[in-house]
């Protein structure tokens, strides 16, 4: 235990915290399989737009056949609008500060040496512990979490399959190819099918097992480029594909809230500048709307699985999305920015002993997962962690919970609260050179910025003044 204690005293001091609660050692642990299971299943670039979350469009039958064995949590949110940042965050059970998590690239080990990750504490209660698909943004981060190496399809992470595209790419070398493909393949050919496969013969073998396990599912899709096979695409009309009813600017944003989505005019066929022609982004929307049809068909198939196996009673569910994504609103695409529609995202979560088909409208964050599956699964918990467990909100999803939540992304905070969502953004003096306030009981949408009207003053100060504990 020498080591493991030397680490753990070099990630406290990281992130200066007080004293861990170290599980016991793994081997007290053998044997026993009273404890629950935990399937931790992320998919990458989620928005709630489910039909769980009311909307009816969207095409999930299994997301919301997940949610209707468990709580569906309507209020959620990422601590980071950007991948790498947001998954370092949740699975570390860490804030994101000026000089920690900050962007698609983030090595959780990296900005917060010796870091203690959920999947990690879980292994060193007696769990057996598999990655597969993406978890970590980088497969080779926290290597200590897995019993078995962290696993991925082979193969370009865009995972084109048509013929043409493979050619563009090696014509435009700088280009990312298409934005989207529909090519005619079994689920498989594509990267979450064989992620959903080789989620399905772990857990044929992890059935036997003598000790509980964890198995982690990251899902690509819908990230970037929309490739999915085309039975998917067929699903929709695309006469019928809904474009954002706000594709503008919202009335006193500041410059400092938007962005040029750059990363989605890396891909071939985008234009360089300006707004996408309607038809272009109908069909982006149609493509996003196909690959969280074929993610949800994957998620589908390990539930029934786990049902097959008999695996269900004793097992936790819990699926999240890293963050949100655009589609339009505002005149944006992608993530990467501080309103809603980026940090809004999916939280759904089932457990042995707990009702299924209820929804919670508390406000949650993602920090909170790390406490919540340790409470669940009868965990001691990490001195660390600045999260809070919710499963109070699983037995009673309306109980009276947190006042607010808290993201940011690079310079700028915001914290939601029941009413409002508040964003500034600071120089490295510490001067305020742009702020956002949107009052979600009119304006959920966030379409007038209500920051600088003068009856919004004391509450701007009010809200600048929780943002305090963010800027360190």
């Amino acid at each position: 235990m020498s080591m493991l204690h030397y680490t753990r005293r070099d990630f406290l001091k990281a992130i200066g915290s007080g004293a861990i609660t170290f599980g016991m050692p793994a081997s007290l642990f053998a044997g026993q399989k009273n404890r629950p299971n935990v399937i931790f299943i992320a998919v990458d670039d989620l928005r709630p737009q489910l039909g769980c979350y009311g909307h009816k469009q969207m095409i999930s039958p299994n997301i919301d056949r997940l949610a209707s064995d468990g709580v569906t949590f309507l209020r959620s949110y990422c601590q980071v609008p950007v991948c790498g940042a947001s998954r370092a965050s949740l699975l570390t059970g860490v804030r994101p500060t000026k000089d920690r998590f900050l962007s698609y690239d983030t090595w959780a080990e990296k900005d917060l040496p010796g870091a203690l990750s959920v999947a990690e504490h879980f292994r060193n209660n007696g769990y057996h512990t598999i990655s597969n698909g993406k978890i970590f943004h980088h497969r080779a981060d926290c290597r200590d979490s897995w019993s078995e190496d962290a696993w991925h399809p082979k193969g370009n992470w865009r995972n084109y399959m048509l013929d043409k595209n493979r050619k563009l790419n090696r014509q435009k070398p700088k280009m990312a190819g298409p934005a989207y493909e529909s090519a005619d393949v079994p689920d498989n050919a594509y990267f979450d099918g064989r992620v959903a496969d080789k989620g399905i013969s772990d857990l044929r073998r992890l059935k036997d097992e003598d000790k509980p396990f964890f198995l982690a599912l990251g899902f690509l899709k819908p990230h970037l480029p929309f490739n999915a096979p085309k039975k998917y695409w067929d699903m929709y009309e695309p006469h019928e594909i809904d474009l954002a009813d706000n594709p503008f600017r919202p009335k006193g944003a500041p410059d400092a809230a938007l962005h040029n989505w750059g990363e989605l005019r890396a891909y071939h066929g985008i234009p360089p500048k300006g707004p996408l022609p309607e038809e272009l982004a109908r069909k982006l929307v149609h493509g996003y709307y196909a690959c969280v049809s074929y993610t949800d068909a994957q998620i589908g198939r390990v539930l029934d699985e786990l049902d097959r196996l008999e695996l269900r009673d004793n097992t936790a569910v819990i699926l999240w999305g890293d963050h949100g994504w655009n589609l339009g609103e505002h005149g944006l695409w992608c993530k990467h920015c501080n309103f809603e529609t980026s940090l809004h995202s999916p939280l759904i979560v089932t457990a042995p002993g707990i009702e299924g088909g209820r929804k919670s409208n508390a406000l949650t964050e993602y920090l909170d997962i790390y406490p919540s599956l340790c409470e669940l699964c009868d965990l001691p918990l990490p001195g660390h962690l600045q999260g809070r467990s919710f499963v109070p909100l699983l037995k009673a999803p309306n109980l009276s919970w947190k006042k607010a939540v808290f993201s940011r992304y690079f310079r700028g905070d915001s914290v939601k609260t029941d009413q409002y969502r508040y964003t500034e953004w600071r120089r490295k003096d510490g001067e305020i050179y742009a702020r956002m306030l949107y009052d979600h009981n009119v304006d959920l949408v966030e379409n007038v910025n209500i920051s600088e009207l003068p009856r919004s003053e004391e509450l701007v100060n009010k809200l600048s003044n929780m943002l305090q504990g963010l800027r360190e």
